[in-house]
């Protein structure tokens, strides 16, 4: 998805990090309780040091929508984050990303056309009414309003294991009401292949869909007897750790606890000690008795900070060739002091809308969600 953000004004662009603290610092002041600056875990340290509140991306925006005094949601995240902001918050609000090229490679991996078209494949040899789609919190609003009109639901990395068994059940644990048979889950294969083995289904069970290809490079039996339909998408950064790491980890630092995020690939997770959420991450290595030594796999600003504030441990990220979410990386000083200075002179930069329209069925499918979990 091409998003355009114009160059910074020489002012932004050329002032020193001292310079541009100063500026972010009086407009917050200035601007008080009407704003809310958001941080993601991942963002540098630059731009974590003046967020109001820091979490994962669904967990921000429901607190961007229960503080109804904030005029303006400043997003320090990506594209997504944002959009999922305005979906949740009210009229009133308005969010605001410092930077417009802050996407996610990951979410634009599966656009509204292409899941449409694999919408119709898949029309043409089953039932449709058998098929839940499922898309991850990292997708366009666009993605969540498909599965919320078509009888489907969205998931965070916390909760999918609840939201794939609310959809075809768990092998494991049978009972309750699935609400199909068949999961189409984009745009994260990973994560949906991984909450398919913790489910009890085998690889035999999973499928999946390139979108690059005919009918998904799939042959009618198999888009029909799939369990599991996954979207061929995955996380620049995740998709980096891999077994080897965790061995040579491992073989430097024995005894060592390895923490993967769901978004690796199922050969890391399935040789990782626990595996979870960002949150779940966090909350390891705090749970962890001093003296600890913690390979973590996820993104290096996250390891970094947990480095930084458990001093008492030793975290490290398993990959020696440290790799950041390049872009949510474009969220710096310069761009936040950028769009603060602009809402005090009465300006809104860079703001984020969702159609009504669209907005209203993302909103079910994000309703579905906690309803299920």
């Amino acid at each position: 998805m091409i998003r355009l953000q114009a160059a910074l004004p020489e002012r932004y662009a050329a002032a020193s990090p001292d310079e541009l603290a100063d500026m972010i610092a009086a407009a917050k002041q200035a601007l008080g309780p009407r704003v809310l600056v958001l941080g993601h875990h991942y963002q540098r340290d630059e731009v974590m040091r003046w967020a109001d509140a820091r979490g994962d991306s669904f967990a921000l925006s429901r607190l961007a929508a229960d503080r109804h005094d904030a005029e303006f949601v400043v997003f320090c995240g990506v594209h997504f984050m944002a959009e999922s902001a305005d979906v949740l918050t009210d009229e009133r609000q308005q969010v605001v990303l410092p930077d417009l090229n802050a996407g996610c490679s990951m979410a634009d991996m599966a656009d509204l056309d292409a899941v449409e078209e694999a919408w119709e494949v898949l029309g043409t040899v089953t039932d449709l009414d058998r098929v839940v789609p499922v898309t991850y919190m990292n997708s366009s609003a666009a993605l969540k309003a498909f599965v919320g009109r078509h009888g489907g639901v969205v998931c965070t990395s916390s909760n999918a294991r609840a939201v794939v068994t609310w959809a075809i059940g768990d092998r494991r644990s049978p009972g309750g009401t699935p609400h199909g048979d068949q999961v189409l889950f984009f745009p994260d294969q990973h994560l949906g292949r991984n909450t398919g083995f913790q489910l009890g289904y085998g690889a035999d069970d999973m499928a999946v869909w390139d979108p690059r290809r005919a009918r998904g490079g799939l042959d009618d039996a198999t888009l029909k007897e799939a369990s599991l339909l996954l979207w061929n998408g995955h996380c620049s950064v995740h998709q980096r750790f891999r077994p080897e790491h965790v061995a040579a980890f491992r073989q430097v630092h024995p005894g060592a606890l390895v923490v993967v995020h769901p978004e690796c690939a199922h050969d890391v997770v399935e040789v990782a000690d626990l595996v979870g959420s960002t949150d779940f991450i966090i909350k390891a290595v705090a749970d962890a008795p001093p003296g600890s030594v913690i390979g973590v796999a996820t993104e290096i600003h996250l390891v970094e900070r947990l480095a930084t504030e458990t001093p008492d441990k030793t975290v490290r990220s398993i990959d020696p060739l440290v790799c950041p979410c390049s872009t949510m990386y474009r969220i710096d000083a310069a761009h936040l002091a950028w769009v603060l200075e602009g809402l005090v002179g009465g300006e809104v930069r860079n703001r984020i809308t969702v159609d009504e329209e669209t907005a209203h069925w993302a909103r079910i499918a994000l309703e579905r969600m906690l309803a299920t979990v």
